[in-house]
């Protein structure tokens, strides 16, 4: 007879693994590639070779995803919102929406295979198994479009963190005797490597008014492509600044000031909601495992003890 305790057991060493592993891919690996290259450390020859395979694998899955999302998708209405996410997320590629479109229909098709497969093996019945995939496809539809929601609202975090600092240096250049547009080109040559998100909007900025558009419109069409309310702000006071010709740099040291005030105030916020969050982790999680280590010898001595007064009898 098979022990109670293997199950618990090979859960709790799945479910390890599966930490050990997420916390190495998402935060062991980038720091250290940070690190080395924060120290200017070159990659060996192995670890080149390594990224040219990953992106030639890349760049084939992306041209399947493409030929699929161009068999699936239909030109209509929703293109535009969706072409618009993808834009806010930082995928401005003409191929973006179909590779979009590829990964949505994969999705479906992914989930429903194994959700009917799993239902299948659960249930064994054909209903169950229609039922299932039927559940998967609804997952895999709606699993992208999530994704790409929480990428967009990583990408507005991050662009929100780099203004403060990108607005100091617009105000430090100013104040030098620079134009606004030499002190923007020089925040995004200094912020590159640290908020690349920012920088590339910035250096869009002198390629978008070469190619004819005005300053103005430059700005605007920075506010319509990205969702950070700051951002939006930022481009509205130089707008404004450009139209009536007032002085920005008092404008933008205040509004820096005002950005890192309300980034400490959401992050005391954040910390005072740690501890009512942590009840739930504590309650099903933590609780049963303390419950498990204190009471489990002596459920175990009543059990032989029990089992001896019967085995007694």
């Amino acid at each position: 007879m098979t022990s109670p305790f293997v199950p618990l057991a090979g859960f709790f060493l799945v479910v390890m693994a599966s930490i050990v592993a997420a916390g190495y891919c998402l935060v062991v690996r980038p720091s250290a590639r940070k690190a080395a290259g924060a120290t200017g450390t070159p990659e060996p020859e192995w670890a080149r070779y390594r990224l040219a395979e990953n992106l030639t694998r890349r760049e084939q899955l992306t041209s399947i995803l493409e030929r699929v999302g161009q068999a699936v998708s239909r030109e209509n209405a929703e293109e535009k919102p969706v072409r618009r996410g993808l834009v806010a997320a930082g995928y401005r590629s003409p191929s973006a929406t179909y590779v979009f479109r590829g990964i949505k229909a994969a999705s479906i098709l992914l989930g429903a295979v194994a959700l009917g497969w799993i239902a299948l093996w659960w249930t064994r019945t054909g209903d169950g198994a229609a039922a299932g995939a039927l559940c998967g496809a609804a997952l895999g539809y709606f699993a992208p479009d999530r994704v790409l929601n929480a990428l967009i609202r990583s990408r507005s975090y991050r662009i929100r963190s780099a203004l403060p600092t990108a607005l100091e240096i617009w105000a430090l250049g100013i104040e030098a005797g620079q134009p606004l547009d030499q002190a923007m080109a020089a925040s995004a040559r200094e912020l590159r490597r640290v908020y690349p998100d920012l920088s590339a909007e910035l250096a869009g900025i002198p390629m978008e008014m070469r190619a004819g558009k005005s300053r103005t419109e430059a700005f605007a069409g920075i506010a319509a492509r990205n969702r950070e309310p700051e951002l939006k702000k930022v481009c509205r006071l130089l707008i404004d600044g450009d139209r009536f010709g007032t002085g920005l740099s008092p404008a933008l040291r205040t509004h820096a000031k005002y950005l890192r005030l309300s980034s400490r105030q959401k992050a005391q916020e954040a910390a005072r909601k740690v501890s009512v969050k942590l009840i739930f982790p504590v309650f099903f999680l933590i609780f049963p495992s303390v419950i498990l280590i204190t009471l489990g010898p002596a459920v175990l001595q009543m059990m032989s003890m029990f089992s001896a007064l019967s085995g007694g009898k």
